[in-house]
């Protein structure tokens, strides 16, 4: 029986095979993550809008994995959005990499993404994507 936080199975099997540098995205309901997450597996958990948030997923992610770098997508006006607050409360001592648009979605389909995870999350530009640290 697990004793983690993370009981969802096809999570906990594809994490189990990811090492140091792997990455892991993290995107909100509205990121085109067919097309735009390369080989990584695929996990829909979007409920319904907003559940569950990206924030939700991270939380639960970093009870299993150490997390030693995040990316993010900036806004092309150069506007800081809500949610990346929200993100450096989550990950104390990480400074967020702001990507453009085409750099974060050119970053999200190379081979270190191993696994990209589908929310319900609403906020606007609550795309994370995150680099697994060691043990």
């Amino acid at each position: 029986m697990l004793t983690g936080n993370c009981i969802h199975p096809g999570l906990i099997r594809i994490l189990s095979r990811c090492g140091h540098g792997d990455k892991v995205l993290i995107a909100d309901g509205n990121y085109p993550l067919a097309s735009k997450s390369g080989g990584a597996e695929k996990v829909w958990l979007g409920l319904k809008p907003g559940l569950p948030t990206v924030t939700d997923v991270l939380e639960v992610l970093q009870s299993v994995v150490n997390v030693e770098k995040a990316e993010v997508m900036e806004p092309e006006d150069g506007t800081t959005p809500e949610i990346f607050d929200a993100f450096e409360r989550a990950l104390p001592g990480l400074t967020l990499e702001r990507l453009n648009r085409y750099g974060f979605y050119d970053a999200c389909c190379e081979s270190p993404v191993q696994l990209a995870i589908s929310t319900g999350e609403k906020r606007t530009f609550a795309n994370l994507l995150v680099t697994i640290g060691v043990a």
